[in-house]
This record gives structure tokens, sequence and C-alpha cells, in this order.
């Protein structure tokens, strides 16, 4: 410790108790300790002043902090530390002044190095007295704290940014509530959604934003245990604004807890949703009409196919009655009657047909399609379709053809796989009537692939999408006749396989129709729709 002191003056510092004074030798060896210790602090500038305020002491932490070597500074006043605001008026006297009178003198606020920047100090200064209680000087404590005071500007600063940004947002109420539920914070959002101010609410209890019969019920206490135990509640439900006015609310509480796990409140944030509720029923109501609309058009086309083959089927029972009746004993005429009997088996089939595919809507509704899977052969399958649609096929004009030169083996349902392919061949003989379709069944990259191709009317391209859903079709019901459902049960039969069903269409060119199924005993993979190999 550099210092002009005497070195048999002890320190003031230093207890009499532990000295012997009695003895140069002991005071020596305690002031040499004393000075080696303070000059080695490096964290703390320690230096001490004479009774006016000029330096006498300086150690390495002064130099470090301050900037001045010891030879600069000895002998100065120490109030050229003060920035020279703080000497004008006449702050380090002022200082030594307390000291004085209370013993000592602690504070924060900036001091000055010697290169002129600020740093943040805490200082300590501690008046130093002999043993008559005179008055020998001061020892002074300073500790540089800028990187402190910097964080903790740096923190108030974010908090203020914090929460300006929460009282002016205007989208959200954002406030906050004590344990009790008692409002302590409100912001520009607040005020906005629920049209009281800062001074009308805060210290009112949360629970005025409920409507009356949820404060009955207890709902604002149950939201607040909700937050408590469960760290948060969320929902969204109707809210009174002061006007007394309804507006439906998303809103959020989040209990807020201290380091020990204390409830200290909770944040509340609300938004005023009441617009994108309106849109939402009336798109809700927008598809209950389209629902009941579309069930009023179901129920019409169902009545008249259901019909259809209902009053042919009539007629020939009628005729065939009509003839047993005219002819009691006579021969019948054979032919006729295998003839009638005929189209009323055809009417029937058609007639159990529909009421087969209602039937597999009904299961697939429910969640009750299900397969019988064996081995089988797709290839097969399809050739046995074709052969027994070769007269319809033949009543229509179309000349269907059919390609798969190799058994397709697959572990399916087949009377499912079955009715895929009727469906799809008999869609294409439907709307290719006079032109050809051609069948391909094949495999590709692992796949059980079946296409139907037709050069009929086409799909117009914004009805492609629609086409696999129920009860849809892209024609006149008045030139076509069916339900809507054959596609639409095409689909989930292959889904349900783990496969996918495509369309390809161009508007009075024909369509292609493709199923890629995997041959796998369980549906393991899934494929998703993407452009069909092609056919």
């Amino acid at each position: 410790m550099r210092s002009p002191l005497d070195d048999s003056q002890p320190p003031a510092s230093a207890s009499g108790d532990d000295i012997d004074y009695a003895n140069p030798q002991s005071v020596r060896d305690m002031s040499a300790q004393l000075r080696l210790f303070i000059d080695s602090v490096k964290d703390y500038a320690i230096l001490t002043l004479d009774p006016a305020g000029h330096i006498m002491s300086w150690n390495a932490g002064a130099e470090r902090i301050k900037g001045y070597q010891a030879e600069e500074i000895l002998g100065q006043h120490f109030s050229r530390f003060y920035p020279p605001e703080d000497v004008a008026r006449g702050k380090p006297q002022l200082e030594l002044d307390i000291v004085n009178h209370e013993g000592r003198f602690e504070e924060e606020g900036w001091r000055v190095r010697k290169d002129g920047t600020l740093f943040w100090a805490s200082v300590v200064i501690t008046a130093m007295r002999d043993a008559q209680g005179q008055l020998v000087g001061y020892g002074k404590v300073t500790r540089d704290f800028t990187e402190r005071k910097l964080a903790q500007e740096r923190l108030r600063q974010s908090e203020e940014r914090f929460r300006f940004l929460i009282e002016n947002i205007q989208d959200y109420a954002i406030y906050m509530l004590d344990a009790t539920g008692h409002v302590s914070t409100w912001n520009a959002g607040a005020e906005r959604f629920k049209q009281y101010k800062a001074e009308e609410i805060i210290g009112q209890h949360f629970s005025r934003f409920y409507p009356p019969e949820d404060v009955a019920r207890g709902k604002p206490r149950f939201a607040l245990q909700a937050a408590a135990r469960e760290g948060h509640f969320e929902e969204e439900a109707w809210r009174v604004r002061k006007d007394g006015s309804l507006f439906w609310a998303s809103v959020v509480i989040t209990a807020l807890h201290d380091s020990a796990g204390k409830l200290l409140g909770f944040a509340k944030v609300t938004r005023d949703i009441t617009q994108r509720k309106h849109t939402q029923e009336r798109r809700e109501l927008e598809l209950l009409r389209d629902a009941v609309r579309a069930r009023d058009e179901f129920l019409s086309v169902a009545s008249h196919e259901l019909k259809t083959p209902l009053t042919p089927l009539q007629l020939k029972l009628t005729a065939l009655l009509r003839v047993v009746e005219n002819n009691p004993s006579a021969t019948l005429p054979v032919e006729r009657i295998a003839r009638d009997l005929e189209v009323a088996r055809r009417q029937v089939r058609k007639l159990s047909d529909l009421i087969e595919d209602l039937l597999d809507v009904s299961r697939i509704s429910m969640g009750q399609l299900r397969l019988d899977r064996a081995p089988m052969d797709l290839a097969a399958l399809a050739r046995e379709v074709v052969v027994r649609y070769a007269p319809q096929s033949a009543q229509v004009g179309c000349a269907v053809t059919l390609e798969a030169a190799t058994p397709i083996e697959g572990n399916w349902d087949r009377a499912r796989l079955d009715q895929v392919v009727t469906n799809l061949l008999t869609n294409a003989l439907k709307y290719g009537a006079g032109k050809p379709i051609h069948l391909r069944v094949r495999l590709d990259s692992g796949l059980a692939v079946l296409s139907v191709k037709d050069e009929g009317i086409g799909i117009p391209h914004e009805d492609q999408p629609r086409v696999f859903d129920r009860f849809v079709r892209a024609v006149s019901e008045r030139n076509y006749g069916g339900l809507g459902l054959g596609l639409f049960i095409t689909q989930q039969i292959i889904e349900a396989h783990g496969g996918v069903v495509q369309v390809r269409s161009i508007p009075g060119e024909g369509s292609t129709f493709t199923v890629m199924v995997p041959p796998g005993s369980d549906a393991d993979v899934t494929l998703k729709p993407d452009a069909p190999p092609e056919p």
C-alpha cells in the first residue's frame, strides 16, 4: 500500500484488542499485512483521505478502476472523481459533512475515470478517528457496478417497452388479477373491448364481465380454481361489456406463482371474436342448408330411381297374370312368358343393386365396412366382370377390351373388388355409350393397378374433385340415372384395402379411372393420392 502515513501509527480500522501496542514489531507486522492485503485487492478501490478530502493512499484496485497511477493522484482532492455538475453543486463536500455527522456515507452514482469516461460506482465513505475521537481522515471504498447498472437499465428498458406494448395493444384485453380475482392492471385493449376505463375497473372483481347466469353458477370461481390447479384455463364463451351488451370471447387465464410456488395472481388475455363467431354460425347455417338441399335432392333422385325398375316390373307381372287368368286351361305362350320374366328379373336385380348401394353407404357412415380377405386373381376377376356385362355392352354399342396378360394375385376381398370393377365398367358404359372401352390390369412398382378408360362425355374440370363424394353426379339427372353412389362406394372400398382411386378426364374426350392397391395380406401400405401411372 502506497501511503505517506507514519508506519508507527496504528490504522484506525485495526482493533486495539488484536495488536500488542507495547511491542513495536507486532504493530509493524500487522500494519505490513494490512497494507499488503489492501494493495492486493483489485476489485475494490480502497483509499484514504485526509480531513480536507485529499487522497493519502491508493491501492491497485483504485488504479484499475479509476485509471490513475499513485504518483498522479496522491495529494489530489477526491472531487476530481465526480462529474462536473456534482462538483458545481458541492456534492463531494456534502458527503464528507454527512460522514462527519453520521460516521459513514453510502450511495451509488456516476463517477469519472482519468480518461473522462463515466462508471457507475458503489461508494462507502467512513470517518477515521483516533483514540481521543479526533477526525484523522476518511476511508473510501469504491466498486465499479457499471455492468450491473447497464444490465439493470437494459432490464428496466425492456420491462418498460413490454409494459408499453401491453398497455397499448388494442386487439387483446390483457390485464392482471390478484389471487382473489380482483383486477390489478388494465390495458387499452381491455378498455376497448369491455368499455371500462382503468380507474373504473381496477380493484373490482372480474366476475362482472360474466353474464348473470354464469355468475350464479360460480363460473368465475371455477375458472380461477382450474387455472390455479392446472396452470391455465382456456375457453370461448359470452362475456358482458359495461353497457350490458354481449360479445363472444376467447379467454386464457394463466396462474402466476413466485419462486416458492405461492400463488401471486393471474394473467388474463381476452380477445373479442364475435365476428368470427357470427361467420362460423353463418357457415354452419349454410352447410346445414346445403345438407338439407342435398337430402331433398337425394330423396327426389332416390324416389325416381327406385320407381324406374318398379314400373316395368309391375307391368310385366300384370301382363303375366292376365295371360294366366285368360288361359286357365289352354297351353301358355312359353316364349312370351320367359321373355317377360327375364325383363322382370333384370328390374328386380336393378332394384336390389340400388338398395345394396344404400346399405353400403349406411355401413360406411357407421364405420362397419368390413373386408373378407382371401387370395385371388384381379385379372381373372376383371375377365369375369367383362363377360358378365357383355350383353349390356353390346346393347349400348360399346366394344369392351381387356388387357391382362398375367395373373395379378393378392389378398383382397373378392366380393368388394368385384363391386369396384362392376361400378367402374357400368359407369363407363353409361357415360361412354357407343364408344370403345378399354380395361387394363397390371403390376406397377409392386402395386396392382386397374384402369378403366372410356371415350365418352368426360367430366368438367370443376367437377372432377367431387366425383368421389356421395350423391354427386356431374351430369344431368334427366339424361343419366343413378344415385351418385357408385364412385363413392368404390373409393371407400379401395381405401379400406390401403389403396387409392383417381380420375383423369377431358370433357368431350372421355375419362380414365385408375385403381392402385397393395397386394399384401394387411393394409400395411397406405397409398397417398398422386398422379397415377399411365394407363
